[in-house]
């Protein structure tokens, strides 16, 4: 396959770095045990949070982290998770399991956890069994800076300034577990909350609860009556071997189960583009839920969703962050689902353990992507490879990925410019599909120098084996 670029004087379009978003819902041990174990637990700790997790996320420069939910954000109420923990009440986590929240993990909690990070925070508020009221009373206690009741009362638990808050999520999944509403209904809802979110520190980004799926009706239905008060519009999709109903097993699967994956995951394309054309220009698409979704790991709690990750999970991701900067112009933020030990995460912990994901050398890998300057994005669902190449501080930067599970393909890239060889060159691969880290071994796929290219003038060739992932990062002369 050759790629030719001619000129880069008129590309404008910047690939947001808050693309490679992430998502920490209160889901099995996505919160607790993952992230929080408390400031008094033997495992090494800063204020409660892990220093093992949150030493490697930071690796990955993390742009933004999207907190409570997901469905648990609609029955989340805030001021349970606030004050000295040993007073905060125990809830039922209804979403998921049906266990006990002790809400010791709150809002100043993941605040502390955006300062570890070095995040932003993409705050989702309580729509489905909240209050206009109570999602006053929160904003206020995150951002107020004047003498007010919330402002102070975050003074008095410890935190004098106010909270840096950049994007608001109005309600989660509306269509379903956010309230089974209508779009029509929805669409008021929005507009009613929406109006009393005060903006006390800077304006903030309002989200709302867009569709499942390919429901183009529900996107529809809610720029018609309410796109002038929306900054952006969520989109979810998972990417599934089978349904709902069967999701496949993560590590049990053949080649027929690679195909089918790689497809779902590939409807992103056609689900970006289609709803697209139903979102006004003045709206930014948000895909604040993505990744892959398999039947629940053998031996496991079903409700919390632990899945291993595999060479096979890699691909998706990759392909999807290509996808998405595809459509850079339109898409402001992606949050894959999730984190930490739930669905496709980036880390998965075991005890005083921590296992790093295919997944997340993925994004190590990727994010040299933040903010550069889109030269190109292709992804076509009958071809094996898709790639992006940007421009940042005078380096293009080329990621492929091969999705095919047995067949090799090259890449020739000619640019506009001549430029030295990589001063980065990384891969992700295996021989095996299913291949994963567990305790055991933790390094079975880990990026490694790539060193399969070869360099004439302004063209680069990369040779790629099956089912692999390549980030090249070439300087200008």
């Amino acid at each position: 396959m050759k790629v030719e670029i001619n000129d880069d004087s008129k590309a404008n379009v910047l690939i947001s770095k808050y693309l490679q978003g992430q998502f920490a819902e209160h889901l099995g041990h996505g919160i607790y045990d993952g992230i929080w174990v408390g400031k008094d637990s033997p495992i090494k700790n800063v204020n409660g949070l892990r220093s093992d997790v949150v030493d490697a996320l930071k690796q990955l420069h993390i742009p933004v982290l999207r907190w409570p939910g997901g469905s648990y954000a609609d029955e989340y109420h805030w001021q349970n998770g606030i004050g000295p923990v040993e007073k905060r009440p125990k809830t039922i986590n209804h979403s998921w399991g049906a266990v006990v929240e002790d809400n010791s993990f709150g809002t100043d909690e993941f605040f502390e956890l955006c300062r570890q990070l070095g995040c932003e925070a993409y705050v989702n508020l309580n729509v489905g069994s909240g209050t206009v009221k109570e999602t006053v009373d929160w904003i206020e206690y995150m951002t107020a800076d004047g003498d007010s009741y919330f402002a102070n009362l975050r003074r008095q638990n410890g935190h004098p300034e106010p909270y840096k808050v950049k994007f608001i999520g109005l309600g989660n999944e509306a269509w379903m577990g956010g309230g089974y509403m209508r779009a029509e209904y929805y669409a008021d809802v929005y507009k009613r909350y929406q109006t009393y979110v005060s903006e006390y520190n800077g304006p903030l980004y309002k989200i709302a609860s867009g569709p499942s799926e390919d429901n183009f009706a529900w996107t529809k239905t809610l720029c018609e009556r309410a796109e002038p008060f929306m900054d952006g519009l969520a989109l979810h999709h998972y990417a599934l071997t089978n349904q709902w109903n069967d999701k496949g097993d993560a590590v049990d699967f053949d080649e027929e189960d690679w195909v089918s994956l790689i497809n779902s995951a590939r409807q992103m394309d056609s689900l970006i583009s289609r709803h697209l054309e139903l979102i006004p220009k003045t709206t930014d698409l948000v895909v604040d839920e993505w990744g892959t979704w398999f039947n629940p790991m053998k031996g496991t709690n079903p409700a919390f969703l632990i899945q291993q990750n595999t060479m096979r999970d890699a691909v998706v991701a990759a392909t999807t962050l290509n996808i998405f900067n595809k459509y850079a112009d339109r898409i402001k933020m992606a949050n894959i689902a999730q984190m930490v030990n739930v669905l496709q995460s980036m880390v998965m912990t075991v005890g005083e353990k921590i296992i790093l994901t295919p997944t997340y050398y993925v994004f190590k890998m990727f994010q040299a992507h933040q903010d550069a300057t889109l030269l190109d994005a292709f992804h076509e669902s009958n071809n094996d490879l898709n790639y992006t190449i940007s421009k940042k501080d005078q380096h293009y930067i080329i990621s492929v990925c091969n999705v095919s599970p047995d067949k090799p393909h090259d890449l020739t890239v000619t640019l506009p410019s001549q430029f030295e060889k990589p001063t980065s060159a990384k891969c992700l691969n295996s021989q095996q599909m299913n291949a994963h880290n567990d305790v055991d071994h933790p390094d079975v796929v880990t990026d490694k120098d790539f060193s399969t290219y070869t360099v004439d003038g302004k063209s680069i060739r990369m040779d790629l084996a099956p089912m692999e992932i390549v980030v090249l990062e070439l300087p200008i002369k």
